[in-house]
């Protein structure tokens, strides 16, 4: 299996995607992680991306799509589960040439959505309990609404091209995985 898991900040992706992976032995591909690695560890990459992290922006398409590909080609039999990845249209039209380079047909689309209050609140208390920077109120604020003018289009594209599920985010972790599952 192939998915994508993708919705807006604070809505559980990263801590689905953990779940679903596991469950079914996906290949993890988090881009959020891969950058903030990246950020601690002072890469070129990593500065680069700094900025638009901390300022709340995207990174740049050319460097995550760049990454993703890295990923993707060494990625063995195994399938795998993008989180979070893609956030733009530019990201979602790159993902799908590069599905087709890479021979990858089957790809599950899973949207997760939460009330936009609930998804401020969540990202504050993580931001609080993991020390997290880019978790405070002003940036968040912002992060949904880079997200909703620019990552809502990918919705769109992809139910126009694959088809969404989409998954209320609300709600316990197990009820929100089950409901996952079930779509799948």
């Amino acid at each position: 299996m192939n998915l994508i898991l993708f919705g807006p900040p604070g809505v559980g992706k990263g801590t689905q995607a953990m779940r679903l992976a596991a469950t079914h032995d996906l290949l993890h591909i988090s881009t959020g992680d891969m950058l903030r690695s990246a950020i601690a560890e002072g890469t070129p990459l990593g500065m680069t991306a700094k900025g638009f992290v901390e300022s709340g922006g995207l990174v740049p398409d050319d460097i995550i799509i760049g990454l993703v590909r890295e990923v993707l080609e060494s990625t063995e039999s195994k399938g795998f589960l993008l989180d979070g990845f893609p956030r733009t249209l530019e990201q979602a039209r790159a993902l799908d040439d590069l599905f087709r380079e890479l021979a990858i047909h089957e790809v599950r689309i899973v949207m997760l959505t939460a009330p936009e209050q609930e998804l401020i609140d969540r990202m504050v208390k993580r931001g609080l309990e993991q020390g997290r920077k880019d978790d405070t109120a002003e940036t968040i604020r912002h992060r949904l609404e880079v997200y909703n003018a620019q990552t809502e289009p990918v919705k769109t594209f992809y139910e126009k091209s694959r088809g969404v599920k989409l998954v209320d985010g609300l709600g316990t972790v197990d009820d929100v995985t089950a409901r996952i599952e079930k779509v799948l």
